[in-house]
């Protein structure tokens, strides 16, 4: 029985293994799927994330929770970066997947941004990433929930270099 347990182990690392390694090998294609070659932005220069008229949020409600809290600043992120985000089922393969970890004050206002996952590809997809956060900023009073102030988002990117927040997936 150890034996068959033992194999079993090892055939399931093998196999996170070559997952592992496969998912590294991925590139994005080398050309989008849009025909329209002025509207795409090239390969090594980021999409525009601000839209060219100036985004109005409205104020922030104070969240009830830490979800409550993610929720809010996703939407807002959403709001905030309308020519930078797209909508619906994210693609099967993606660009890069940066994850950031977003400190608060009790205010809602943002006193850190760190970044968790730097993509291995397409790096300039964190420094959008938190020019996205910032442009959303602030979040609501958090001063009565539980401390740390902080929470984390992951941002899908595709290939258009536009995001989506995969907390908007998880509800």
């Amino acid at each position: 029985m150890h034996c068959v347990d033992t194999r079993i182990t090892w055939g399931l690392l093998l196999v996170l293994t070559i997952g592992l390694v496969a998912c590294s090998a991925l590139r994005p294609p080398s050309e989008p799927a849009s025909t329209d070659k002025t509207a795409v932005p090239s390969p090594k220069a980021p999409a525009p994330q601000s839209s060219s008229r100036d985004v109005k949020l409205s104020a922030p409600y104070t969240p009830r929770s830490w979800a409550d809290a993610r929720l809010q600043a996703a939407k807002r992120m959403v709001m905030a970066n309308p020519d930078g985000v797209y909508k619906g089922v994210p693609p099967d393969i993606l660009l890069a997947i940066p994850v950031m970890s977003i400190e608060l004050n009790g205010d809602g206002s943002i006193h850190h941004i760190a970044v968790l996952r730097y993509p291995s590809q397409a790096r300039e997809t964190v420094d959008m990433a938190m020019a996205a956060i910032k442009r959303a900023a602030p979040f609501g009073d958090v001063s009565r929930l539980p401390k740390p102030w902080k929470f984390n988002e992951t941002f899908l990117f595709n290939a258009d270099r536009k995001f989506k927040p995969m907390t908007l997936d998880q509800r």
